[in-house]
Parts: C-alpha cells; sequence; structure tokens
C-alpha cells in the first residue's frame, strides 16, 4: 500500500496515548496515528486514581505536569473485611483525576506532538505484505491494541479473552463530599468477598465513589447486576466517610485482571492496558499499568519493527515480571479475608509496611521473604 504508518494505536485512553507519545519521543520523524472510537473529552467508568507511579510514567514521557492543577490526596485509610482499620499518610500523595479530564489531556498531548488523533473504530484486521491493515484502509508496520476490556483488535488477532474467574466488576459514580476530604478511603467487606468500596475525593467537594466485586461472585447471587453492585454500594456508603448527596452517574465497567493475562500481542500486534488484562488483582488499579505497558509496546515497535513482540515482552518481563508474580500469589492468599486482615493488621503497626502494601497494590512493588514471614505467622496466629 502507498500510505504506510510506522504505528497505528487503537484506543486513546491511558495505553494508547502512552504508546503515540513514546514513538513521537524516541523518533519525532515517524508516522503514528492514534485511532477511537470516540470524541474527547468523554467519561470513562474508573475509579480515577492517579498513583505517584503513574505521574512517574507521565514524567518519562515528557508531562511532568500534567496533574499539577489538582489537589493530592496525602491520605488513605483502608479496612479490612473483619474490620481492621490503618489509616496513614502515602510515602508519595495520589491524585484523583476523572478520567473525562485525564484522558482528554493525554489526547491533547499526543495531538500536540504531531500525532495525527482520528476518530474511527476498528472492525477488520488483515496482514499483507507484512503490514497490519486496519479495515482494508489503514496499513502499519505496528499496530498497538490499547482498546480496552473489550478489545476489539484482540479478538481480531484471535487472543482470547480474561476468563471470568479473573475478571472482576465495579460500579463507579459520583457524590458531594466536603471540600477539604482529602482520604482515600477504601472499605473491604467479607460479603461476596474479594470485594470492597471506595471513595477517592477529586478535591473539587465531589469523589469518585464505586463498589466491585469478582465476576463469578455476581453471579453466584442469581441476582442482576445492577441490583447487587447499586444495593451494596449504597449500603456502604456510610462507612466511606461524609458523602453528601446521593450517588450520580453511576457506569459499571469490567476489570480484566492480571491473574489472567494472556499473551500481549500476536506477530507485529501488540496489547497494551486493558486489552492486556494488566489490572492489578489485589486493588483493580490500571492506569499505571497502562501507561507503562503503552510506553513499552511503543519502545518495541521503534526499536524493535521486526518482531515487536518478542521485544514487547522481554520489556514487560524486566519491568513487571516479579511484581505480577507477587500479586498473582498475594491475589490467591487474598481468597482468604483472614490473611487480608493479618496484612492490614501489621501495615497498622508498621510504616514501611503501610509504604510497601501501597506499591504493590498501585505500582509494581514487590514483598520481601521477611514481610510476607511476618504476615504470615500473623494469620496463623489469628487462626489459631
Amino acid at each position: 500500500m502507498d500510505d504506510v504508518w510506522d504505528l497505528v494505536v487503537a484506543g486513546a485512553g491511558p495505553a494508547g496515548s502512552a504508546a503515540a507519545l513514546r514513538a513521537r519521543q524516541l523518533d519525532p520523524g515517524c508516522r503514528v496515528l492514534l485511532l477511537d472510537r470516540a470524541a474527547f473529552p468523554r467519561d470513562k467508568a474508573c475509579g480515577d486514581g492517579i498513583a505517584a507511579h503513574a505521574r512517574q510514567e507521565l514524567a518519562v514521557l515528557g508531562l511532568p505536569g500534567l496533574l499539577d492543577d489538582h489537589r493530592p490526596t496525602p491520605r488513605l485509610s483502608v479496612t479490612s473485611p473483619g474490620g481492621i482499620e490503618v489509616s496513614a499518610a502515602v510515602a508519595r500523595p495520589n491524585h484523583v483525576v476523572p478520567r473525562r479530564v485525564f484522558d482528554a489531556r493525554l489526547v491533547e498531548a499526543v495531538a500536540a506532538r504531531g500525532v495525527e488523533v482520528r476518530r474511527h473504530r476498528v472492525r477488520t484486521l488483515t496482514i499483507r505484505d507484512g503490514l497490519v491493515v486496519l479495515d482494508g484502509e489503514v496499513a502499519a508496520r505496528v499496530v498497538v491494541a490499547a482498546d480496552g476490556a473489550n478489545s476489539t483488535v484482540r479478538r481480531l488477532i484471535g487472543v482470547p479473552p480474561s476468563p471470568d474467574r479473573h475478571t472482576a466488576i465495579a460500579v463507579r459514580g459520583y457524590a458531594d463530599v466536603p471540600p477539604d476530604d482529602d482520604v482515600q478511603v477504601i472499605v473491604m467487606r467479607s460479603e461476596g468477598w474479594p470485594a470492597y468500596a471506595w471513595s477517592f475525593p477529586v478535591g473539587d467537594g465531589t469523589a469518585n465513589v464505586g463498589y466491585g466485586l469478582l465476576l463469578p461472585m455476581l453471579r453466584q447471587t442469581g441476582r442482576p447486576g445492577r441490583e447487587i453492585l447499586h444495593g451494596r454500594l449504597a449500603r456502604l456508603l456510610p462507612l466511606l466517610g461524609e458523602i453528601r448527596s446521593p450517588v450520580r452517574d453511576l457506569r459499571a465497567h469490567h476489570l480484566p485482571l492480571s491473574s489472567g493475562r494472556p499473551v500481549p500481542g500476536a506477530g507485529r500486534v501488540l496489547l497494551a492496558g486493558d486489552a492486556a488484562s494488566l489490572v492489578n488483582p489485589l486493588t483493580g488499579e490500571g492506569i499505571y499499568y497502562a501507561l507503562l505497558s503503552g510506553r513499552l509496546a511503543a519502545e518495541a515497535a521503534i526499536g524493535s519493527p521486526a518482531d515487536p513482540l518478542r521485544a514487547y515482552r522481554r520489556a514487560l518481563r524486566r519491568a513487571l515480571g516479579r511484581h505480577l508474580r507477587t500479586t498473582d500469589a498475594l491475589s490467591l492468599a487474598a481468597r482468604s479475608p483472614g490473611f487480608i486482615d493479618a496484612a492490614i493488621s501489621v501495615a497498622a503497626r508498621r510504616t514501611e509496611v503501610f509504604d510497601l502494601l501501597v506499591d504493590v497494590g498501585l505500582g509494581a512493588g514487590t514483598v520481601p521473604p521477611r514481610l510476607a514471614g511476618a504476615v504470615a505467622l500473623r494469620w496463623l496466629r489469628d487462626l489459631a
């Protein structure tokens, strides 16, 4: 084909925008096309939490000040299924920025870097003369699929989605809170375990509030998802702080957890973010993974266009391998609410443990054997 792009990115959320930004950062002359079916700004069901780890990725992408006009949330309060609470200042403050704002800013930054942004829904994918051709008209040397949990591109290349047992579902809404509220609140519940509700203050007198649980646990109830998700969130609102209004803009969304991650692509098509099932199985956090995987996919596409998948898999393994093995193991242990009770109990007494749990849940942290032993010991004592 006459018109060939060096990189085409499907999906303009954090993963796709990161890929487009990084590609132009590495090679300002490369031709990059960013596609999305939606016009921006647009809403996206999400917890809206952006951890310090994600801000590090933004800095790598050349956007260190993207969130400077949003007030940070310096404290985190977590209540375990058994009612054990830890509340402390995090080592590095987090932010809460609605995806309508965050994603639109990323797309604006992509366009400012010379990337063409086009509204387009991908429907077909073929391989022709060594190129990836989308819808018979867009040809690319490499494609990054960052089109979300229900990725069309992933389906087109024959990679199955995460199985139900590795998928969570959550409902998110917004409510009014005191303007000075600056504490992110997570309340875990044994009902339908593993499950938790949250309140993340945006900093403008509103908070992102929600409730989530594993998809199989929802289906076991035999009741409509809306009834379960909305009903449990309503019951838990009094535990989430001073909520001053009914919850509005309720939207549900699926979270493909990293414990069931598929292969990250096929041939010259690379999967990033939710399309690669990169969602933390302990917390549901996915923005850090999205920015990181999008960046790594672009590095593989620009640096190794002849075999980008090999380079991408190697980069993912270096960046997240030990961390993902850690979260895989912890998500298995967390099937017992008592394990989480023990972990929160230890974190409530030891600041370094609290900081480490935050790093595992929101970044790429791992758990040293000595700490794992301390939590296991506490767990065994509680069982005795």
